[in-house]
């Protein structure tokens, strides 16, 4: 139910807000350190009106080539790398310590799972013994009511065999949090994928890897190659039946309430009262059976498809869980397929960064709670409120001078407006993790362990008023979101940080990125799906008809815009889907402008900064090049087309020109003129919010 602007990354060290005064002396001075934006990497030989990503980022990034280990490499990735030090370095601590750390606590929890992981001998001497009690009751599956007591026994612990199963809000009153059933069973990443012709290649390569999974298990070749065949067929008959994308996007395929009894008519091969009574779950009334069709055709497959493929399904998915947990060549096949025919990447990562993810996975806000110790002061919360609050500012006086909204619509966005809930840097009460058993040495039992200890954390919430206080992300991602469910913008420790903040850094360059990130998440309140969420997170329409008219053709022509994208030189058929990342978008091109007019307001209240610049560059000159800097990066054509289909944001270097280009305020600042490449014409210049 989030939207983050970004996929989730590792954390860093956190700096704390400075949010006033004349910084520029202080960045500029003779005793200034690294600049917080060093003109030398500006391109000279490029037009920042022709092109502002390559004017900005074109050098940088021919002199950083993307690791070996990495898919892509950007500013974030750079953080990322920088971030998992400043992990490694608690981790290790929490190691060295936990077997004289209380028993019990976060500290030992963590070091013993880190250790486990670390553990690479005794990982490897138990080979695929940790996975086969497991596989052995798959394998004694004999009728199709043995087929729907493992799927409740699955589903138990927090495995997610067919479809998907979680607490959310009600889109209908937001107040209490219910049971969501979702469309999911497949292993390829969209629908799509088992059915268009030209994705035939990552087809056969999925078919090879579900075999050599088996292979690993100890079955034969020739039987494995079979048993690959199954798992492909139940995936693709789901697949069929699975909605796209962007018809996720739209909250009416994602919400469809029925009560227990007519969740058992329409599935009557299933049993949903017993599902219930098995997770120990209270649902009365009701639960969102979010997508018909979908769980139609899986009840149908539970009637007609053999029990054997059932076990064959199960078998896999189980082993490729797994796989990450597991020896060596468990562990080199899922990556073969995962990393580098996907991603396109050559080499896995070191084996304490994987296993750091992996910390993060089960433990990561008790993971937060030592970096928050460690990296992120209190007074932090304090500071970045003031920079949340002006920009919050800048969109309620944006809303209100809207020229294209009538006021009755008007009215309700900005009671919308007034309900946001900012929350900064951690919780304020965190999570307990009592009567989670983690060991020093068994891995795999550990990583089963956390799943199902955060999966009856999650379960747990059904029936129970939603608690908008409760973060949804850890501390130490580098990323931000946006929740309709809660109408709350989330920021959390670790993005209070260059290349978004600096202690030292002039207004323009933090408001160009913390700053336009913080609109960018309120802006998200107001895009195609967070507009027909109000402010209590209630999916209801507050629009009129001709308001909304007016929107949907303003978000049209950015839809039209982004469709002309095509970022890969070897497939110029392949363009960004604009409907699939509009949200971002909308997101992005608000947050800007929004962040913009939080700027002018600052620099009205210091004039003298106004009027400087720095190293040649103005204040307004210098918020659109931190803007563009925070997308600087390359992608490797493997993982650019799989992101094509599956990301709703759009690839870094649109983002870069995408907004500044509909800004009158970037032509005026850069003396960019009509017909330029980034000075888009009146009639297909967007503006929203």
């Amino acid at each position: 139910m989030t939207t983050p602007i970004f996929r989730p990354l590792a954390l860093a060290a956190a700096l704390a807000l400075c949010l006033s005064g004349n910084s520029a002396a202080r960045a500029t001075g003779a005793n200034a350190a690294t600049p917080v934006f060093d003109v030398a990497d500006l391109d000279a030989g490029v037009s920042a009106c022709s092109d502002f990503n390559g004017f900005v980022n074109g050098k940088w990034v021919a002199a950083n080539p993307i690791p070996p280990d990495r898919s892509r490499w950007g500013a974030f990735d750079a953080l990322a790398e920088q971030s998992l030090d400043a992990q490694h370095v608690l981790v290790d601590k929490a190691d060295a310590g936990a077997d004289a750390a209380s028993p019990g606590s976060i500290e030992q929890k963590i070091g013993w799972l880190y250790r486990s992981g670390m553990d690479e001998a005794a990982i490897e001497r138990a080979g695929s013994a940790p996975i086969q009690p497991e596989l052995a009751a798959i394998d004694a599956l004999r009728t199709r009511a043995d087929v729907t007591a493992w799927l409740r026994t699955a589903f138990a612990r927090g495995e997610n065999p067919g479809f998907d199963f979680g607490a959310g809000a009600d889109f209908k009153d937001a107040t209490r949090q219910i049971a969501y059933a979702e469309q999911g069973g497949l292993g390829l990443p969209t629908p799509d994928y088992y059915s268009d012709d030209d994705k035939s290649d990552i087809r056969k390569a999925y078919l090879d890897y579900i075999a050599r999974s088996f292979e690993l298990t100890g079955v034969p070749a020739v039987q494995a190659r079979a048993k690959a065949d199954a798992v492909l067929g139940i995936e693709t008959r789901l697949a069929k039946a699975s909605l796209s994308r962007v018809e996720l996007r739209d909250p009416k395929n994602r919400y469809h309430f029925v009560s227990v009894a007519e969740a058992d008519a329409a599935m009557p091969h299933f049993g949903w009262a017993g599902f219930f009574k098995a997770l120990d779950v209270p649902v009365v009334d009701g639960f969102s059976l979010s997508q018909p069709k979908f769980f139609a055709e899986f009840d149908a497959m539970l009637a007609d498809v053999p029990v054997a493929q059932w076990r064959d399904y199960f078998a896999f998915h189980a082993i490729d869980d797994a796989a990450p947990y597991l020896s060596k060549p468990f562990q080199e096949a899922s990556f073969g397929f995962w990393g580098r025919t996907l991603d396109g990447q050559p080499e896995q990562r070191a084996r304490w960064k994987r296993v750091l993810d992996a910390v993060n996975h089960g433990m990561g806000e008790g993971l937060g709670q030592l970096y928050v110790r460690e990296y992120f002061p209190p007074q932090a919360k304090a500071r970045a409120q003031q920079l949340v609050d002006n920009v919050r500012n800048a969109l309620k006086a944006r809303i209100e001078h809207l020229d294209w909204m009538s006021a009755e619509t008007k009215a309700k966005a900005l009671a919308k407006w007034s309900t946001f809930l900012p929350k900064i840097g951690y919780p304020d009460n965190w999570r307990g993790w009592d009567g989670l058993d983690i060991r020093p040495g068994d891995y795999f039992a550990n990583m089963r362990a956390a799943r199902a200890f955060n999966n009856r954390y999650d379960l747990d919430h059904i029936g129970k008023p939603t608690d908008r206080m409760e973060w949804h992300m850890t501390p130490q991602t580098v990323n931000a979101y946006y929740s309709a469910s809660t109408n709350t913008i989330n920021f959390p420790a670790a993005i209070l940080q260059p290349p978004f903040f600096y202690a030292d850094g002039d207004d323009a360059i933090n408001y160009g990125g913390i700053g336009a990130v913080i609109g960018h998440e309120a802006s998200h309140g107001f895009d195609d799906k967070g507009s027909q969420f109000d402010g209590a997170g209630n999916n209801v329409n507050w629009w009129t008809a001709a308001d909304r008219s007016a929107f949907d053709e303003r978000t049209g022509r950015l839809v039209s815009q982004f469709d002309g994208y095509a970022p890969l030189a070897a497939h110029p058929d392949k363009h960004v889907n604009g409907k699939l990342t509009l949200g971002e978008n909308i997101a992005d091109l608000g947050g800007l402008a929004t962040a913009y007019d939080a700027l002018q307001a600052a620099l009205v209240a210091n004039p003298d900064e106004a009027a400087s610049k720095i190293d040649g560059y103005t204040q307004d000159q210098r918020f659109f090049l931190n803007w563009a800097r925070v997308w600087r990066g390359t992608i490797r054509d493997e993982a650019q087309l799989v992101r094509l289909n599956t990301d709703p944001h759009a690839p870094a270097q649109y983002r870069a020109i995408a907004a500044p280009s509909n800004l009158p305020a970037f032509a005026q600042a850069f003396r960019c003129k009509a017909g330029d490449a980034m000075v888009r014409p009146g009639d297909r210049r967007v503006t929203i919010w």
